[in-house]
């Protein structure tokens, strides 16, 4: 993990351990993660119904001769942005099959106001969050690119919670990340199925405060969820990119535990 291995606080919450490790246009990303396969990839806009409403979601793929495993990405409490397209745009470029939902698609998509955009996530019913998390799993499993066997689980802040919360709902998930995203009651953490991994920052007290007992709770239920506290970075870290070689290793260690998770 490179010269600040040392410092960098590695969790399994059995005990503390060591780190484990379409169409569309043609995009790359020249200033995201160091994870650069040769394939192209493809990304396009998607509509699909989830009950009477439609929901959008940026789609992104690799091109490459067999079906990938997916990967659902929950966007931030400001909604859809750059970094959350950048992000599923990277996750194909690393051999997946990548869908984020706009989950503010029933209010009309998200809008240019971030302070209107938390507003309205805030007003988010968690049931309408985990039936438009179906309604995307449901979509991006019938795709003829996709094994469906093998579909995981990625957010951010915000959307790090709902990725937690939507392992507790969705058993047939293999796979769930959370980056520096709140867990969810430990009861409902006994009904997880999927392997987890959790990424935080040193200076993200608020979270941080919650990882004991998320730490407890699923020692309780007998699942393992390493995680990784990463030195000297804040709150949101892979967005803002705030030590680019932090936020590479972090990004490095998702996608290597996806490859393991899904079989990539």
């Amino acid at each position: 993990m490179g010269g600040n291995a040392k410092r960098w606080k590695v969790g399994r919450l059995e005990g503390w351990t060591a780190a484990m490790l379409g169409l569309g246009a043609i995009v790359s990303l020249s200033n995201f993660p160091t994870v650069q396969p040769s394939a192209d990839i493809h990304s396009e806009y998607v509509k699909y119904l989830s009950g009477k409403d439609t929901i959008t979601a940026y789609l992104a793929y690799p091109e490459r001769p067999q079906p990938a495993p997916a990967v659902i990405v929950i966007h931030e409490i400001f909604g859809m942005s750059d970094f959350v397209r950048q992000t599923t745009e990277q996750l194909a470029k690393d051999g997946f099959v990548a869908i984020a939902p706009d989950l503010l698609s029933r209010r009309g998509g998200t809008p240019a106001s971030q302070d209107s955009a938390r507003k309205l996530i805030a007003g988010l019913s968690p049931d309408t969050v985990t039936a438009d998390l179906n309604a995307t799993k449901d979509y991006v499993k019938k795709l003829k690119a996709v094994r469906s066997d093998a579909i995981g689980v990625i957010g951010f802040c915000w959307g790090g919670g709902q990725s937690f919360r939507y392992a507790t709902n969705a058993t047939d998930l293999k796979a769930f990340v959370v980056c520096y995203g709140p867990a969810p009651s430990a009861a409902d953490m006994a009904r997880i199925r999927a392997n987890g991994l959790g990424v935080y920052a040193e200076n993200d007290a608020r979270i941080d405060a919650g990882l004991s007992d998320a730490a407890a709770a699923m020692r309780a239920a007998g699942k393992a969820y390493p995680y990784t506290i990463y030195p000297g970075v804040g709150h949101g870290f892979l967005r803002s990119r705030e030590k680019p070689e932090v936020a590479d290793s972090a990004w490095n260690a998702v996608v290597s535990f996806f490859r393991a998770q899904l079989k990539s």
